[in-house]
């Protein structure tokens, strides 16, 4: 029997990469994990990892850890390089940080799957320094030469992956440009089966994420502020989120976290999803699809292979209050097209089961051919 270790980076706050973890512990239940750290508390521990122990490393007993384990990234690329990985035959990474970098062996098969190369380490750090602050004083320099080390590091790592898997096209072509390796394109899962449709759109929009400066919820916010006839409703919370509350108007609800039936809800009701961010993939989107409610999407990334403009949604080219007001003043021009029980039909193709399938396949294709050379 072949003997598999699944790596992941961290296990905190769940979302699209947990969301895979969870269909490779289904897949493979036998397999030991691993983690950088591990703050998982039982029930998550129980839905994501099936209740199963995960082994971390030296920062998970660290000062302040708990809540601030990512200020610990410098002492990362050490620390996921002390896993003893050893005894496995089979390694799994489900990797947008440093879970990729485990150190394997020539007898051992290691299938990174690519949620994103480090993004703050190569797309988007010039963005990252800026918004950070980082670029000036001493503070910064330290700090842009720590995120050069960082990619240098990054980038020699792509060599201990045997196997890459992307999570989008997008996705591929950027570990193309990282790492140098192809990689096969299976798309993550969409739990399609937790949304219900509703026929009878109401007439709000609905934008929801976590409030990060790369998820342009306040450009959302500001483009609807000149739109005052059209109200929406913003769901998510995080650090951009007074950033968004300044750019409000009246006819825009910042509702902030909300429980996933809630969310879930309000998404179903909604005349459209508005969705601003370059994203690897954007499972949000297809959660709206799955919810029988068409997406309003930036023209880049993971929505360019989901979103099909005039279909189950429209795309906008710039990321502009102007590019967001023109595509919501064009959605209302066709909204009739777009048939909720089609656009449920459309996301189905992106379902879990399909997930596992493809991934299932995938892997043991690779240990065939790996293992009986």
């Amino acid at each position: 029997m072949i003997k598999k270790a699944l790596v992941h980076e961290w296990f905190e706050t769940p979302a699209g990469s947990e969301n895979c973890v969870r269909s490779f512990v289904n897949i493979w239940n036998n397999a030991d994990i691993f983690g950088v750290v591990d703050f998982f508390d039982d029930a998550r521990r129980k839905e994501y990892v099936a209740g199963k122990k995960i082994t971390t490393t030296f920062i998970q007993n660290l000062p302040f850890s708990e809540k601030h384990f990512r200020t610990y990234l410098p002492l990362m690329p050490f620390a996921i390089e002390q896993l003893d990985l050893s005894q496995y035959d089979l390694v799994l990474s489900s990797s947008h940080a440093v879970a990729k970098g485990v150190l394997t062996r020539a007898n051992q098969l290691h299938i990174c799957y690519c949620h994103a190369p480090m993004r703050y380490a190569w797309d988007l750090y010039h963005q990252y320094i800026k918004e950070s602050n980082l670029d000036r004083g001493l503070k910064g320099l330290i700090a842009r030469y720590f995120l050069h080390r960082l990619r240098v590091w990054d980038f020699t790592t792509g060599a201990r992956v045997d196997r890459f898997i992307a999570n989008s096209k997008y996705t591929a072509a950027r570990i193309k440009k990282t790492y140098l390796k192809d990689a096969a394109v299976i798309y993550p899962p969409v739990d399609t089966h937790k949304f219900s449709v509703q026929e009878q759109k109401e007439d709000f929009y609905v934008t929801a994420s976590r409030l990060v400066p790369y998820k342009k919820v306040d450009l959302v916010v500001e483009a609807f502020a000149g739109m005052p006839d059209k109200k929406l409703v913003v769901l998510g919370d995080g650090p951009d989120m007074e950033k968004v509350k300044s750019k409000a108007a009246k006819n825009i609800e910042i509702l902030g976290y909300r429980p996933f039936n809630e969310m879930s809800d309000l998404m179903s009701r909604a005349k459209a999803f508005v969705f601003a961010a370059e994203e690897d993939f954007g499972i949000m989107v297809l959660e709206s699809m799955a919810a029988g409610t068409p997406v309003i999407a930036f023209n880049r990334g993971g929505a360019t292979e989901t979103v099909l403009d005039g279909v189950n949604g429209i795309r906008f080219n710039e990321q502009t209050s102007q590019s967001i007001q023109d595509a919501v003043k064009r959605f209302e021009s066709i909204s009739g097209k777009f048939i909720p029980s089609d656009l449920r039909h459309y996301s189905e193709k992106f379902s879990r089961a399909r997930f596992e399938s493809e991934i299932e396949t995938f892997v043991n294709s690779q240990c065939e051919q790996f293992f009986n050379r």
